[in-house]
């Protein structure tokens, strides 16, 4: 039976905005966040004048749920600091793949200017960063009412269509500069940690029919060995020991992912009900979005 915190959490968590970590450095003071479109931002990078190097800088577009809604400027800050990327972002709270797919109409939580393909044929990026916790229960009109605890196989099956329809419409979109898309595998779920590995499998299913890529940021945040096995706490990273402001808790040489009663998202700041970037320094953002920089450096 589940706790009242939990029911609590499943009943809210996609409908509210989650947080991003503002800091172009552990020292850095948070900037004010906009919030004049708060369920879409977009961020384009400035590439260096005096920049010598011959790397050609990627754009990247990234799109998602509450998770890339609490991540997208930390991920900006990385594509730009590390591969001098175009970035633009425009992910919205409580959604599924569906609702970035065109011809959806009014039953979909993204407006027709935002959708996958209407954004890759105005951008033309280079990659297509798509980041789903793979809402589960029904709530997202496009859906159907089909949700994971009612019918599993139905949801699944859904699931994987989705994903081939989401990757058509943006190949057609790309046309001859077709985006490579980068799937990001989540994390663990304490509730339904089946459901969570079957979805990564078929994001790594979609990505290698389709010569895409999945970037495992979710075992970035999961225990050693234990690729689906939820934690509040995970020892602190070499870089997390350098950066005390990521080390949360250094006495005991730990980081917090997630608060107390939030065991999905990575903001070590409450949820509210207006959906936004997170404004603290959250290592669990930060170690998640620097595994989606390093697959789009490395491929």
């Amino acid at each position: 039976m589940r706790t009242p915190w939990i029911v609590g959490v499943l009943a809210g968590v996609l409908l509210l905005g989650a947080c991003t970590d503002p800091s172009e450095g552990p020292e850095s003071p948070p900037p004010t966040p906009d919030v004049s479109r708060a369920a879409t931002t977009h961020q384009r990078a400035q590439t260096s004048p005096s920049a010598s190097t011959a790397v050609v800088a990627p754009r990247v577009l990234y799109l998602g749920d509450s998770l890339a809604m609490e991540a997208q400027n930390v991920l900006g800050q990385e594509l730009r600091r590390r591969l001098r990327a175009t970035y633009t972002s425009a992910p919205y709270s409580g959604t599924t793949l569906c609702d970035y797919l065109e011809g959806t109409g009014k039953r979909s939580l993204v407006p027709d200017r935002d959708k996958a393909a209407a954004l890759v044929r105005a951008l033309h990026p280079d990659y297509v960063v798509l980041q789903f916790w793979g809402n589960a229960w029904g709530y997202t009109w496009c859906m159907d009412g089909i949700s994971h605890a009612a019918a599993p196989q139905r949801y699944f099956s859904r699931y994987r269509a989705d994903l081939k329809r989401l990757t058509d419409q943006i190949a057609a979109a790309g046309g001859e500069r077709r985006p490579r898309i980068v799937w990001v595998a989540q994390g663990p779920d304490p509730i339904t940690p089946d459901r969570v590995r079957r979805v990564n499998e078929l994001y790594e299913e979609r990505a290698a029919a389709s010569g895409d890529l999945v970037a495992d940021a979710g075992g970035t945040v999961a225990p050693a060995g234990a690729r689906y096995t939820w934690t509040q706490y995970l020892p602190c990273t070499a870089y997390e020991h350098e950066h005390p402001a990521y080390c949360t808790e250094p006495d005991r040489d730990r980081t917090a992912l997630h608060l107390g009663k939030d065991y999905l998202h990575f903001c070590l700041a409450p949820t509210t009900s207006t959906p936004k970037p997170c404004p603290v320094r959250s290592p669990g953002i930060l170690r998640m979005v620097r595994e989606i920089t390093r697959v789009i450096g490395s491929s």
